[in-house]
């Protein structure tokens, strides 16, 4: 059966760990490799069982640590065509391992299936993956401006989904950040606010999803406890109180399924 942990998630890395059977994946590796790796042995595994590596867009906190995996490890990096160029400068140990793709694309890693949609975000481009075991799927979007047709459409029925819940708007309005910055995330390329998640999460939650983990929170506009009171209410307002909600942490490893 097929298990999942995100083992980092957050502006400072993202790294999600899949595992069914024998076979086992990376999606993103935004941290170095020592970090991965020491998380990786926590769960009794190791880089050196990683099949492969699937991208979802080029910023350094989806991609830091593939230089030196490369280099060390040698694992398969499938990537999308417009988000390579931005990665390939780390190094040619990068650019050794990498498998370009189109925006949409589908691979087979033993037992497991990966399936690529667009997400609209202020990259050169970024993608959601669907992953399919043989009685098991589980959806992944992040780093998303806003909720697409497309997004929802290929989401459906994913039994388990891990979901950005950025920012809470009132904490990113009235923080901080620079005004060009609150822009950025807020605009229709930037971050999913709490509220928006929400909603994203009851339309999985009304076709099948069971299982939900808000990931990509902001340290400075968020918390999460915010992100899951705000889900967690529209989902029990709606009376979907059985699906399980949980939030992944910036630098702790959190089981998904």
């Amino acid at each position: 059966f097929m298990i999942a942990y995100t083992l980092f998630s957050g502006s400072t890395g993202n790294c999600i760990y899949i595992k069914n059977g024998r076979d086992e994946i990376l999606v993103d590796a935004g941290k170095s490799a020592g970090a991965i790796e020491k998380s990786l042995t926590a769960l009794g595994t190791t880089l050196k069982n990683i099949d492969a590596i699937f991208v979802t867009h080029e910023h350094s906190d989806h991609t830091s640590g593939l230089e030196i995996i490369s280099k060390k490890y040698h694992i398969p990096i499938h990537i999308s065509a417009p988000s390579y160029p931005k990665v390939a400068y780390q190094g040619s140990f990068v650019s050794q391992c990498a498998k370009e793709h189109e925006s949409h694309y589908e691979v087979s890693v033993g037992s497991l299936t990966v399936s690529s949609f667009e997400i609209p975000h202020d990259s050169a481009q970024n993608l959601g993956f669907v992953i399919k075991s043989e009685d098991d799927i589980l959806g992944i979007a992040t780093d998303i401006g806003h909720v697409t047709d497309e997004i929802k459409e290929r989401l459906c029925g994913c039994k388990t989904a891990i979901i950005e819940s950025n920012h809470d708007k009132f904490m990113l309005v009235a923080g901080k950040y620079p005004e060009f910055l609150k822009h950025r995330i807020l605009s229709e390329r930037g971050h999913l606010a709490n509220e928006d998640s929400a909603e994203l999460c009851l339309h999985l939650a009304k076709n099948g999803t069971s299982s939900i983990t808000l990931a990509h929170l902001s340290r400075e506009n968020n918390s999460p406890m915010i992100a899951h009171q705000v889900t967690r209410a529209h989902l029990d307002k709606h009376d979907f109180s059985e699906v399980a909600l949980n939030v992944a942490m910036p630098d702790d490893i959190v089981k998904v399924k």
